[in-house]
């Protein structure tokens, strides 16, 4: 064998070690739930298991934008709120200054949430 193949074996041998993995730890769950069926659809398979009665509409709508807005604000403020919680437990560190920072952020966020309020952001239809 030549130096350059012997160099390039291992790289060879990573590449055959990973496509066995592939095939083995990928294929063969396909090949196996593909062979005992669990793709046959059933009428107990296609009932309904969560709310217990059939959906009245298409998955697929659209939803309002007033919800993602909704959403949206949500999200903002839950977060804000997490920064709480580090904030307290190392506030020791921080002294004086780092309680009326909070403060200055908490004022901030109350200040977002009634402008947000005041323009209706808040309003469900």
């Amino acid at each position: 064998m030549s130096a350059i193949a012997s160099d390039y074996l291992p790289v060879l041998l990573f590449f055959v070690v990973g496509i066995a993995f592939a095939l083995i730890f990928v294929g063969a769950p396909m090949a196996v739930s593909s062979l005992i069926g669990t793709a046959k659809p059933e009428a107990v398979k296609l009932s309904e298991y969560e709310s217990g009665f059939p959906a009245f509409s298409d998955a697929r709508t659209k939803f309002d934008v007033q919800f993602y807005l909704v959403a949206i604000l949500f999200i903002v403020f839950d977060l804000e709120a997490a920064f709480l919680f580090p904030w307290a437990v190392s506030l020791h560190w921080g002294g004086e200054p780092a309680w009326w920072a909070m403060m200055e952020f908490l004022g901030e966020l109350v200040i977002g949430l009634v402008y947000a309020w005041k323009v209706g952001a808040l309003e469900w239809e």
